[in-house]
């Protein structure tokens, strides 16, 4: 969990936080050369990132309301108002420590679900809720903690423009944004594990290396505003969402603030720490009362507050962490790739199969700048979570399907990791089976990607999402891997409740639209190729300006004999009734009952963003 008694920074208080910010540096740099960094213990943490949703599978505004009533410290905030987090207790990697976490994720998880059952509330495990659209990405949405209104701020400040987003898979999604809030989108299961300091540049960057396949095994996050992009979209989401960067900066060597990183670490986790110093600037600020110099010179173990902040606002897809147990500093990386869900056991599988990699890195891999390319690396980590676990990682020379890479290279050295650790057996079948199964079948991503194309061939897009969630739901409630669910199956007969209340969940978003200066034989063509009876007309500033329709462009041409140089805008409607997205779907239904027509244009801040017909509120007409 990062610091969240945070405050704005200024040129006043930024000489003094870097002060207090250097001095950290140096205390850690003293505490490493006198052995004070524990290295005697292996412990184990995570957190749990999770979704709230309504009955109708929506993202929900209530997490305040859900945190206030559970009362337990476990929880938190997380940016926007329908995520929170669960930290988890940390323990010492033995015996069954698996299995202590999995119940008490397993707890606090039902006592999540019971307190928001009071307000109508469900809770859901997934890397990207399928459900989420542009609406829930507004800043009504993001919760009430001070320290994510400052990071938006910082950033946008930093930026001087708003957010692009471009991501291209099977489907392409881009736009620009005003905030951060899509990095609500993502949510993650993320590990924690300590590391003895003498050998942290060693294990960090072994953890590096297999961050590509693990990624790629462990995928669960294809879909984002029902486009398919990556099989672990979270990845492109998460760097774009928080990126101070603007597209003036793409010729300079200026690196994002979420970062796989630019080249293998040296020697010691203070040079992580001295190059995101250098590279990145600070944009928060929080009170500190003791200088960490002067509090190790009088015996006390200090909390390096600017460090940890400073360090919380740089998302490294492993990062380097300090903290404190017992009294007694220690060094961890954090796993930050890990996506939420599917369910329980399939995290907790991903936890041990990631702790036992750790536990026995072979020794060749000791020296990794002598073993494989950085470069390699990084282009496994994309190619992973473009592509899942039907990627090809680069390995040791050689380029091998991950699927093989984890069952004949990394599995062997997990069971190996886990018995060094002295982990029960049982947990250690049990949980890396989980891994084998999903390496020789499919993980969350496959799952969803082949069931959403199943379920749009029978219904709408909104529809098919919807009804991906709730079965999303309704598996994770079985306990079972997601490598044993069935896919969903369309039958004969099969009909889908109907949950939509606001246009843009019924609307169309694919639009076939003219200008207004074409020809209106063209559009006569468009309309008899896709058999559509209705066709938005924009300007050339791309704004809606016109609509034609079927029957009124019938009875214009009827009246001329001669249609050749006939014009769209001659013959549209230039008076539209139009909705916006948000509006309810009976107060359209209203509108077309009231003007005696058969479509509305959906138009958002002057943007066409769909249209609406009385054929999509089939079923909802007669309400």
């Amino acid at each position: 969990m990062g610091v969240l008694d945070v405050k704005k920074i200024d040129g006043k208080s930024r000489a003094k936080f870097i002060r207090y910010l250097l001095d950290d540096i140096k205390a850690l740099e003293i505490m490493l050369e006198k052995g004070l960094i524990e290295d005697d213990i292996v412990r184990i943490g995570a957190e749990q990132e999770l979704c709230l949703v309504d009955r109708n599978w929506r993202p929900t505004k209530n997490a305040t309301d859900i945190l206030d009533a559970l009362k337990d410290p476990h929880f938190t905030y997380e940016i926007a108002r329908y995520n929170l987090e669960i930290n988890l207790d940390p323990l010492e990697l033995k015996d069954n420590c698996f299995t202590q976490m999995e119940e008490q994720l397993r707890t606090l998880l039902k006592n999540a679900m019971i307190t928001a059952d009071t307000f109508d509330t469900q809770v859901l495990l997934t890397g990207i809720l399928p459900t989420i659209d542009l609406n829930e990405l507004s800043m009504g949405f993001m919760s009430p903690s001070i320290r994510y209104e400052l990071l938006n701020e910082a950033i946008k400040q930093i930026r001087k423009k708003d957010f692009e987003l471009h991501i291209r898979g099977v489907d392409e999604l881009s736009l620009n944004h005003d905030s951060v809030l899509f990095e609500a989108c993502n949510s993650s299961f993320q590990l924690h594990l300590q590391i003895a300091p003498n050998d942290f540049a060693a294990s960090y960057n072994w953890a590096q290396a297999i961050s590509g396949p693990i990624l790629g095994i462990a995928a669960n996050s294809p879909l984002l505003l029902g486009r398919e992009l990556w099989s672990e979209t979270r990845i492109a989401l998460f760097q774009q969402s928080t990126d101070t960067r603007s597209s003036t900066y793409s010729l300079r060597d200026k690196q994002a603030r979420v970062t796989f990183g630019s080249a293998w670490v040296k020697d010691s986790i203070i040079n992580i720490y001295k190059d995101d110093i250098s590279r990145y600037e600070i944009i928060m600020n929080t009170a500190i009362e003791k200088n960490s110099l002067k509090e190790l010179r009088s015996g006390n173990i200090p909390k390096l507050k600017a460090l940890n902040l400073h360090n919380g606002t740089i998302y490294r897809w492993n990062r380097p962490c300090y903290g404190i147990s017992d009294n007694k500093p220690h060094i961890r990386i954090e796993n930050r790739y890990i996506p939420a869900g599917p369910t329980v056991l399939d995290e907790m599988a991903n936890f041990a199969f990631w702790a036992g990699l750790m536990m026995a890195r072979p020794t060749k891999f000791d020296d990794m700048p002598n073993q494989m390319d950085f470069l390699d690396i990084k282009d496994n980590f994309f190619m992973a979570a473009r592509n899942g676990s039907n990627s090809v990682m680069h390995w040791m020379g050689a380029t091998i399907p991950t699927r093989d890479l984890v069952t004949k290279e990394l599995l062997p050295i997990a069971y190996k990791g886990l018995e060094k650790a002295g982990i029960d057996r049982a947990d250690i079948e049990r949980l890396l089976g989980v891994i084998k199964k999903r390496a020789k079948g499919f993980n969350g991503a496959e799952w969803n990607i082949r069931n959403y194309r199943s379920l749009k061939k029978k219904v709408k897009q909104d529809d098919a999402l919807v009804t991906l969630t709730k079965s999303i739901y309704e598996n994770q409630q079985t306990g079972l891997p997601v490598a044993d669910w069935p896919m969903f199956e369309i039958k004969k007969g099969f009909e889908i409740e109907q949950n939509a209340f606001l246009v843009k969940h019924l609307m169309s978003s694919r639009l076939f639209i003219v200008n207004e200066n074409d020809l209106a034989d063209m559009a006569t063509s468009i309309m008899q190729w896709k058999n559509i009876h209705h066709v938005p007309v924009v300007d050339d500033n791309h704004e809606l300006c016109g609509l034609l329709t079927w029957s009124h462009m019938n009875a214009h041409i009827k009246e001329k004999s001669d249609t050749t140089d006939i014009k769209v805008s001659d013959i549209m409607v230039d008076h539209v009734i139009k909705v916006d997205p948000n509006t309810k779907i009976k107060k359209a239904i209203q509108l077309m009952q009231k003007h005696q027509i058969g479509c509305l244009p959906v138009v958002d801040e002057y943007r066409l963003a769909g249209i609406i017909t009385k054929k999509d509120m089939v079923g909802q007409w007669d309400d």
